[in-house]
């Protein structure tokens, strides 16, 4: 699916067996993380292998494992059996 956002923030949760569950968020802002702002969305995921992110800059945010990708005009989700795919578009 394809979503128009400014942010995306992508975390893992506690492990569940194998896998690894894990979260998108999606914002109208950019670095929400420092901005307290709460998600207009969040997609939760249970057995996940890996995040595939393609074509798209990240910043990795060390205090809490997750990765924050920001100036976007739109972002495509993709869950492709225990893989989820990240494509979008920067502004």
């Amino acid at each position: 699916m394809k979503y128009n956002t400014r942010s995306v923030v992508i975390g893992r949760k506690k492990k569940n067996g194998d896998y690894h569950p894990c979260f998108i968020c999606l914002f109208d802002v950019n670095d929400p993380h420092m901005k307290n702002k709460v998600p207009k969305k969040i997609f939760e995921y249970n057995k996940i292998d890996k995040v595939i992110v393609d074509n798209l800059k990240i910043n990795y945010l060390l205090p809490g494992n997750d990765l924050v990708i920001n100036d976007l005009e739109h972002i495509e989700i993709k869950k492709s059996k225990n893989n989820i795919v990240l494509n979008g578009k920067h502004k």
